[in-house]
């Protein structure tokens, strides 16, 4: 018998986007997939084992852009006036404190466990060495950037110049670059905020560091035209001026692209990721022409204050964006169809983590990051389509189990690596004293 690590038992297995198997074993030995097939109970002794009948395993679906340093703005946001950036979120960010950001980092990795996300990119904040330590312990895979941005006027509790910034980021990577499930990006809040110089600083250490470079892209026209009036050139035009653009730069949101710019996107090798909910009020991506060509996308929730952190809900309003948007005018029903949106959530999450090609599916050599779902349920049978179906009724409740690099972080919805009841009573208690503080309570 040959030994393995964990082996799931009887499952039915989502192995890629358009490929579902049913009462098939998955083997799992040093933290990546060993062997899906039929009986590997009489070939493998494990260590641990995990029953899967009723069940349906996925790869982990990754978040690839989410705001760890607003998990408490959750419920602040929605209906609130414009500009919520300069009326809500940045005073909130600028009156982080150690305490606050471990609170949210707690909260964000609780709710993303229990939700079925395995994998996530924030988009940085301020203390985010608390974060990182909350997320090291999680277990959850995850791309973590400090705040960067160096534009005058902002409060001084997070005012900086171009090279204090980059000293932020470098020692966040120092200590936590590679340590347990985690990596370091260097980041640009938005170009809007960044100097030319900070730009070019931040873009030269992430190619030093042979790591990821993330930026707010192209999300309010606003924003884009503030660019060409500063630069004299749309935002990915100015990035290639300054050689920015390459196979690590993700563009987040990136809703509002011109023909150039699409073809910058795609020439330099660069991914992007949309996030559904919070675009909504933006605008809508051209995401079937940007997937035609080849351009890696991901999915993403933009964090907590934009509808909470399940990208269940992402899927399903993207669908529905997409065909009311693209699929409804060109009579094409089946212009984001499921198997599309999954490739999207594993394989363009995969590309945006850095992991193209070791994360996304449940093939041998493969990083043995899933999630099961729990098929036993009236709204998830009978399904007819279960493919289907996974896009069309399943919500973040529905997500029984979760391995991360082989380590099972919760099982039967019994989070594993946190202390769920006691995230719950402090988040508890600080909504408790917050609450006459807060706007519309």
């Amino acid at each position: 018998m040959e030994q393995c690590d964990l082996l799931i038992k009887d499952a039915s297995l989502l192995i890629r986007c358009d490929q579902l198997e049913h009462h098939r074993d998955l083997a799992v030995c040093d933290g990546k997939i060993q062997e899906t097939g039929k009986d590997l109970g009489e070939k493998y002794a494990p260590k641990e084992t995990l029953d899967g009948k009723n069940k349906l395993f996925l790869p982990g679906p990754i978040d690839c852009h989410m705001h760890t340093g607003q998990q408490l703005l959750k419920g602040l946001v929605l209906d609130a006036k414009p500009i919520i950036w300069t009326r809500i979120m940045l005073p909130f960010e600028s009156t982080l404190t150690p305490e606050k950001m471990r609170l949210s980092a707690q909260a964000a990795a609780l709710e993303m466990i229990k939700s079925g996300t395995a994998g996530f990119i924030d988009a940085g904040s301020y203390y985010m060495e608390e974060a990182a330590a909350v997320y090291e312990e999680s277990g959850l895979r995850g791309a973590l950037s400090f705040s960067t941005m160096d534009e005058e006027g902002l409060p001084p509790s997070i005012a900086m110049d171009a090279d204090e910034s980059i000293a932020r980021t470098d020692a966040l990577y120092d200590r936590f670059h590679g340590k347990g499930n985690l990596k370091v990006y260097y980041s640009l809040r938005a170009l809007n905020s960044c100097s030319t110089k900070l730009t070019l600083l931040a873009a030269e250490r992430a190619r030093e560091r042979n790591t990821m470079l993330q930026a707010h892209m192209n999300e309010y026209m606003g924003e884009v035209k503030g660019i060409q009036a500063r630069e004299g050139m749309l935002p990915y035009e100015y990035l290639e001026s300054l050689h920015v653009l390459g196979p690590n730069f993700l563009g987040a949101h990136s809703l509002i692209l011109s023909p150039q710019e699409k073809a910058l996107i795609k020439e330099r090798g660069a991914s992007l990721c949309h996030c559904p909910f919070s675009n909504c009020g933006k605008a809508v991506p051209d995401t079937p022409e940007l997937l035609t060509t080849e351009i890696p996308v991901g999915l993403g929730t933009d964090g907590a204050a934009h509808g909470g952190l399940s990208l269940w809900n992402e899927i399903k309003i993207f669908r529905s964006v997409m065909n009311i948007f693209h699929g409804i005018p060109n009579q094409n029903p089946k212009v984001m169809p499921a198997e599309t949106i999954f490739k999207m959530l594993f394989e363009g999450g995969a590309t945006a983590l850095g992991e193209a090609g070791s994360l996304g599916r449940l093939e041998a050599g493969y990083k043995a990051d899933l999630i099961s779902i729990n098929l036993d349920q009236p709204h998830l049978c009978p399904s007819g389509n279960l493919i289907h179906t996974l896009l069309e009724c399943v919500n973040a409740g529905d997500v029984a189990d979760m391995v991360v690099g082989g380590k099972l972080l919760m099982n039967n919805r019994n989070v594993l690596s946190l202390d769920e009841e006691r995230i719950l009573y402090e988040s508890r208690k600080y909504a408790e004293s917050n609450l006459n503080s807060q706007p519309g309570c």
